[in-house]
């Protein structure tokens, strides 16, 4: 029988043993494996921890709130308006910082405190005690005004003004509508003038070529623009409008010390005098502390705080309000941010 050539061409099964290759799920990448596993379950537990903290947390402050409030409707609490004095005493209000609306020393506080000093019959006369820059014409002008018209009402009853380390501009503004002014010898006193602040950046620009495109609607909109040039005619319009706030700093300044004033012109002029140099010039009538006036002028004992607080209340709900929302913004954010998480 004859061969094919092809016969010796046959593919027979191999016996040889395949080489083996390490699987995926080794040893090796199994223990790897299980301990990210270990370490997701143990990031899970801790945040789920930490909500349930800040949950509780959150709960405690309501409850709080809650309780407090139930306290404070039923009357639990003095809001130390001073309406309970027995014995004659001096109304003592701080006029303390920046004069501002939404600040301490606002007309918004300041005047109920002394239509409250005034009306209260234990009340023999009625301190301001100054420690200020100054601030809002408006606001120092409100003050101002409700000073002259209780002067008025209760005339039996003097308002004194105290400057302690600072009563300048808008705080000099505010204590000229009273009976008297007294400060210490190295009180800085008047700044009777009126500023306004601003920068200007027109020639910096072309240095780094950088160009305004500023847009407006109406020609004086952008008055004063720190990017473009100064316009004459706005820097005069300005100026103007300073000088007639001016005005009426100097006629009420003129207008509570009366001829106690100096004829000294400089006095308008926006310098800040001590004590001492204050006092050659008319701007206070002596030297004296606040317990000073207490004793020598209003002859009484007590002193009564009427500047404007928070109340108990109120302060604990600032404090509140502020702890809640920290809370929630940490108890959001795990929500939210990153997480290590499959």
């Amino acid at each position: 029988m004859t061969r094919s050539p092809n016969d010796d061409l046959r593919i027979e099964p191999d016996d040889q043993p395949v080489p083996h290759t390490p699987a995926r799920g080794s040893d090796e990448s199994w223990a790897r494996d299980a301990l990210l596993d270990l370490a997701r379950q143990g990031l899970i537990e801790q945040r789920r921890a930490r909500r349930w903290r800040i949950f509780f947390r959150l709960m405690s402050l309501l409850i709080a709130v809650s309780v407090i409030t139930l306290l404070f409707a039923k009357g639990g609490f003095d809001t130390g308006t001073g309406e309970s004095i027995r014995e004659p005493s001096a109304a003592i209000i701080d006029v303390h910082g920046v004069i501002a609306a939404g600040q301490e020393a606002s007309a918004e506080n300041l005047i109920p405190a002394l239509e409250r000093a005034f009306k209260n019959p234990q009340i023999k006369g009625v301190i301001l005690r100054m420690n200020t820059p100054g601030g809002s014409p408006v606001q120092a002008g409100e003050i101002y005004d409700a000073i002259q018209r209780l002067r008025k009402e209760y005339p039996s009853k003097p308002l004194y003004a105290v400057a302690e380390d600072l009563c300048a501009s808008g705080g000099y503004y505010i204590a000229a509508a009273a009976d008297k002014i007294y400060a210490n010898q190295a009180s800085l006193v008047g700044s009777i003038g009126v500023r306004m602040d601003g920068f200007g950046f027109v020639d910096a620009m072309k240095k780094l070529g950088i160009e305004s495109r500023l847009l407006t609607a109406g020609a004086n909109k952008a008055m004063l623009d720190p990017f473009t040039p100064q316009n004459p005619q706005q820097v005069a319009f300005m100026q103007n409008l300073l000088d007639e706030v001016h005005t009426q700093f100097i006629t009420a300044v003129k207008n509570g010390r009366g001829d106690r004033l100096s004829n000294d012109p400089s006095i308008f002029s926006g310098l800040i005098y001590t004590g001492t140099d204050a006092q050659k010039l008319g701007l206070i009538d002596g030297l004296a502390s606040v317990r000073q006036v207490v004793r020598d002028q209003l002859h009484v004992k007590n002193e009564v705080d009427f500047t404007p607080k928070k109340s108990p209340f109120e302060t604990l709900l600032s404090e509140t309000a502020t702890e809640f929302s920290q809370q929630f913004a940490t108890l959001w954010s795990d929500q939210l941010g990153p997480k290590l998480l499959p």
